[in-house]
């Protein structure tokens, strides 16, 4: 609903709010409904409860929908119906993840981390409830170890074709079940799930940030896979979802295992989501070097709720002031090393792409071996970053194409 009482198409941005993050939000919880994660009238219920642009009332709406399921959830445990509990449960995870979308514009952010742990408490029973047929799969990781979860067909333990999903900058580990994880295992394949640096627990829990060379979170995740004997170390492929694109096109550039990747989108230079916001003179003190004069101008710039969410998103990499922050998130492309990438890859392209417009094209381009693109339109409501409300669409595509690359025995 707009402001002046009328309504926008579904199809156009703003079709569900007129804030525009606040839609893309809205269609990424359509589109995991429409896989399984959750219904859609769960989401429309909640949808109504918040008013536009509202950073609290997004919040208090998500998660009083996760604490009903999640109650939904633990009644169908005590009462032994674990089909009924997984489903609750994971929807209560994800919606617990989705009430955090907005925190940034909250002035009282004391509630993420309890958020954030009642997110994981409802995945880790899920994952109980999976009947041996998700295991934790913990990563070794410079001192430490990621969290990772195996999802099987079933709890045979046979060796199966494994895809590796590598998230976004911000998303939830059950959102990838929304990703194709659901359908990967249907087609009667391995899916890994697991935070790397920057990433959900290692961030929230941990404190570890990002790092750009993310070769370096790919190879022990292999490593681990490869040693287990459910995991047909001759069958992997990978796929990155959002900055994920960057991620899985850089550790392809030094890590040669995966029989096929996907980027979705394809992201050549994560820095451009930044620097294309900064008017030209910041953007040449940036690039000058000149860090009092950067961090000056940004001060006396921004807003004080502005400044908060820049503050907040700025977390997940190096500590330090806004020039430290921007300087880092500089390093985050892959024009000196894509030349390497010898993984037939497949590039999502969707109309639209709000975030890393025009990258999807670039790095097919720049990619110098095996390579597909393949775009997505308005016309199947399927436009926009990763495809919200197109994902079904999306997943045949992927998992078509990757099955295609990996042994056909193992298919």
């Amino acid at each position: 609903m707009n402001h002046d009482g009328s309504r926008t198409a579904l199809g156009t941005r703003g079709g569900l709010f007129t804030d525009l993050d606040f839609d893309y939000e809205a269609r990424t919880a359509l589109g995991a409904a429409a896989c399984g994660t959750g219904d859609v009238g769960l989401v429309l219920a909640t949808l109504e409860r918040i008013t536009d642009g509202d950073s609290l009332s997004w919040f208090d709406a998500w998660t009083a929908t996760a604490a009903g399921l999640a109650s939904r959830g633990e009644d169908a445990l005590g009462a032994g119906h674990p089909d009924t509990a997984r489903w609750a449960l994971l929807a209560a995870s994800e919606y617990y993840g989705k009430a955090l979308a907005f925190i940034d514009g909250m002035a009282d952010q004391s509630v993420m981390l309890p958020t954030f742990r009642a997110h994981r408490a409802c995945w880790e029973k899920v994952v109980d409830a999976w009947a041996g047929r998700c295991v934790r799969v913990p990563v070794p990781y410079e001192g430490t170890t990621m969290p990772g979860y195996l999802l099987r067909p079933d709890a045979t333990g046979v060796p199966r074709p494994t895809l590796v999903m590598i998230n976004g900058s911000d998303g939830s580990l059950p959102g990838l079940l929304g990703y194709g994880a659901v359908e990967a295992v249907g087609r009667g394949w391995n899916v890994f799930l697991h935070d790397g640096p920057g990433q959900q627990s290692l961030l929230f829990e941990q404190g570890i940030p990002f790092r750009p060379d993310w070769e370096a979170v790919l190879t022990p995740v292999l490593d681990t896979l490869v040693a287990r004997p459910d995991v047909d170390a001759d069958a992997l492929a990978g796929y990155g979802i959002s900055q994920g694109g960057y991620w899985i096109t850089r550790a392809l550039a030094f890590e040669h295992r995966l029989r096929a990747a996907v980027a979705d989108p394809g992201v050549v230079d994560v820095s451009e989501a930044w620097t294309s916001r900064l008017p030209a003179p910041l953007l040449t003190l940036l690039r000058e070097g000149r860090r009092e004069e950067f961090d000056a101008a940004m001060r006396e710039g921004t807003g004080p709720v502005e400044a908060r969410v820049l503050a907040f998103r700025a977390k997940p990499y190096r500590t330090g002031d806004l020039f430290d922050v921007f300087t880092e998130v500089l390093r985050y492309q892959v024009r000196d090393v894509v030349g390497a990438v010898d993984t037939p890859m497949l590039v999502l392209d969707p109309a639209d792409e709000q975030f890393f417009p025009g990258q999807s094209r670039e790095l097919f381009g720049l990619l110098p071996g095996e390579k597909a693109i393949v775009g997505f339109s308005a016309a199947d409501g399927a436009n926009f970053h990763c495809q919200p409300t197109g994902r079904r669409l999306a997943h045949t595509v992927m998992l078509d194409h990757l099955a295609d690359h990996l042994p056909r025995a193992a298919v």
